[in-house]
């Protein structure tokens, strides 16, 4: 029996196990291949929801679903997270103490956001990667009277069109409450550009010229004054704010580091087959990855599909036989009622259009169709 033994829960695990399930189905029916899906939750989490729940145009409780209800019947599911990676005798031991064997091994653990790794940042700044720090945004914005909003973000970070997306909606926002003439949004980014995508930057540059919202580029937080509401960087300006929203940096989990898999938590991996430099049977999607590309749920989606299918192949045939273009597509919501997207590959940029509201409606239709995707559905 050939074993496949895929580590994390989340969008890309969810959808690689169900495509194979269903590439695989014959051999599963017939015993010769085991799925076996290893998670640290019985729940899956919407995570681009929080965007929304920080708005108040989403419930939390909107966010998550069962996960077992997510996957294939054929399956083997279990909550029980993987604390050692014994990559040399092709096996993983979960916290409870069961070891897993496998023929190939897929990690795909995501990231995590790390504000404590500002001083300061976790204490007087808000954001939107947990779902209290969402809920605690929208009650800093319901708050919030008039003043300088400042916006900051961190590198690497989840989902990259979140600065932009935050400071579009807040714009919307607080001119639906009528105190927008009140409120100075002044947006930094860390690179010499609004964006790391260069056409995105562009395309926002010019949506922040027609909005009058100001702007820093080369601005690396180094430090927060909570007492005198100042943001220190680390090419040595000095913004002061009345409400600060962050894109906290994020890194790796801690089973990755613990394990001494990839710097920071991110794994070396082949941007075109996607297997863990070093290791032929190891293989990794998302955010796990240290490929330079967006950590986004639709580049897990992208990879998934391609692992799926070399995953079946090698089952079958012994080789794979596609590889990983760097497929990635992102709804940039630039308001409240209207967004963009961007679809980008390794060789080809993005190339925004402007904004529209059909756009966005379809973005507020996938958040209803995503629980049909990651199901293999779409």
């Amino acid at each position: 029996m050939k074993k496949i033994v895929i580590v994390g829960g989340g969008t890309g695990g969810t959808i690689l196990a169900n495509n194979l399930a269903r590439r695989l189905a014959p051999e599963l029916k017939a015993s010769e291949v085991r799925i076996t899906l290893l998670s640290a939750s019985d729940k899956h989490m919407y995570q681009p929801g929080l965007l929304y729940v920080a708005f108040g145009r989403m419930s939390s409780q909107d966010l998550y679903q069962d996960q077992a209800s997510l996957l294939a019947p054929s399956i083997v599911f279990h909550v029980d997270p993987v604390k050692t990676f014994d990559m040399d005798n092709n096996r993983v031991v979960t916290e409870s103490g069961v070891s897993h064997d496998y023929d190939y091994l897929v990690i795909c653990t995501g990231s995590r956001s790390n504000p404590e790794s500002v001083p300061g940042l976790a204490e007087y700044a808000n954001h939107v990667y947990t779902v209290e720090a969402a809920e605690q945004t929208f009650k800093s914005l319901q708050q919030f009277e008039g003043g300088r909003i400042v916006i900051v973000t961190g590198v690497p970070h989840k989902c990259p069109m979140v600065p932009l997306e935050l400071t579009f909606m807040m714009h919307d926002y607080f001119r639906d409450r009528g105190i927008l003439d009140k409120v100075e949004f002044y947006y930094t980014y860390p690179i010499g550009r609004l964006h790391s995508l260069e056409n995105v930057g562009k395309w926002a540059q010019g949506e922040f010229d027609q909005m009058g919202i100001n702007y820093e580029t080369l601005f690396n937080v180094k430090e927060i004054d909570g007492q005198k509401r100042q943001v220190h960087s680390e090419e040595g300006s000095i913004v002061d704010y009345d409400l600060l929203i962050s894109v906290p940096p994020h890194n790796g989990m801690p089973v990755i580091l613990e394990n001494a898999l990839g710097a920071g938590g991110w794994i070396p991996t082949n941007p075109a087959t996607l297997q863990m430099e070093g290791r032929e049977k190891v293989f990794v999607l998302g955010d796990t990855t240290n490929i330079p590309i967006s950590k986004a749920g639709s580049t897990a989606h992208y990879e998934a599909e391609a692992l799926g299918e070399n995953l079946a192949a090698l089952i079958r045939q012994g080789s794979m036989v596609r590889i990983y273009d760097g497929k990635v597509f992102c709804f940039i919501e630039a308001g409240k009622d209207r967004a963009t997207y961007a679809s980008f590959d390794y060789k080809n940029p993005p190339q925004p259009q402007p904004p529209t509201q059909m756009i966005h409606w379809f973005k507020l239709a996938y958040n209803k169709l995503y629980w049909n995707s990651v199901r293999g559905l779409l």
